[in-house]
């Protein structure tokens, strides 16, 4: 049943990147190609160049975001990248050469960053600046949202809940005769750069995502043998099959392709634990590797 799931997302979002993007094939290099015509030769080559500095781990991430900053400028122009925005100081093409992380963002790197601007702006000119925004962690649907002046039943009010995600409050009157909102979680949408960032990150997965001008390849890297072995087993123990582990991990792209394969977030929650420590392991962390190890060890 997770295995089908996890097939679905991958569909979807493999049928959204061609609506999208009208790829078939989702490399590194054909985003970075398709990207160059449309964002301009120096933005991409600042956008790879931050995310060659990431984490392997998390380098799909980063691409996945240029994926929501390609589709975003088709749809807003490259003039989005010079004009101010909601007040902050630094126009977007400031914010990627320098890097610079604005509040109240800091959590995201700046390519993260910089699509969620670029798909709230998107968002924006598609359905109008919402009225507020709503923590759907929360599924309490009724009276959500103070209600505008001269509000009526049946209006219906633009709510934010995510970077470039709407849904729309209903306008209703209560039995009392008071007029309330609810939630209408039928009306979820994203724009098309939000769109493009899930869709891009799920279709072409972990990696290896190789990129132009490294060499040696950060993906050669060898990994820590006895710790490969031991992470390796025990994804086999706990219900991954062969194929999709693969041969003795020998080097980073060994380990990121395996990742990809064995599907992890769809199991069971001791999985969190595996992700953590393969990560410090394809990243390069001894301290958090041993940590991840020996709580591994404990659960086991």
């Amino acid at each position: 049943m997770r295995e089908a799931r996890a097939e679905d997302a991958r569909t979807e979002a493999r049928r959204l990147i061609r609506d999208l993007l009208g790829e078939e094939r989702l490399s590194a290099a054909a985003l970075v190609r398709e990207a160059e015509a449309v964002l301009g030769a120096d933005r991409v080559a600042r956008c790879v160049e931050l995310a060659r500095g990431a984490p392997l781990t998390r380098r799909s991430a980063e691409l996945a975001s240029l994926a929501g900053l390609l589709v975003g400028t088709r749809e807003l122009g490259p003039r989005w990248w010079e004009r101010a925005r909601g007040g902050k100081p630094l126009v977007p093409d400031e914010v990627l050469r320098s890097a610079t992380a604005v509040e109240p963002w800091t959590d995201l790197t700046v390519l993260e960053m910089l699509t969620a601007w670029i798909a709230d702006d998107a968002a924006d000119r598609r359905w109008g600046e919402p009225a507020a925004a709503v923590d759907l962690n929360s599924w309490q649907a009724e009276d959500r949202v103070a209600l505008p002046g001269g509000a009526a039943p049946g209006d219906r009010i633009v709510l934010s809940f995510d970077a470039g995600g709407r849904l729309d409050a209903v306008v209703v009157r209560r039995p009392d005769g008071d007029l309330g909102s609810n939630l209408d979680f039928d009306s979820l949408r994203y724009s098309r750069p939000a769109e493009a960032q899930w869709s891009w990150g799920v279709a072409a997965g972990l990696g290896p995502h190789p990129l132009g001008g490294e060499d040696p390849s950060p993906y050669g890297t060898p990994v820590d043998a006895g710790a490969a072995r031991t992470l390796r087993a025990w994804a086999l123990r706990h219900g991954a099959g062969a194929a999709q582990t693969g041969p003795e991990w020998r080097v980073r792209g060994d380990v990121v392709a395996a990742i990809e394969r064995v599907d992890w977030m769809w199991r069971s929650g001791e999985w969190f634990a595996w992700w953590r420590a393969v990560s410090a392991l394809v990243d390069g962390d001894p301290v958090q590797l041993d940590a991840r190890l020996a709580e591994i060890a404990a659960g086991s």
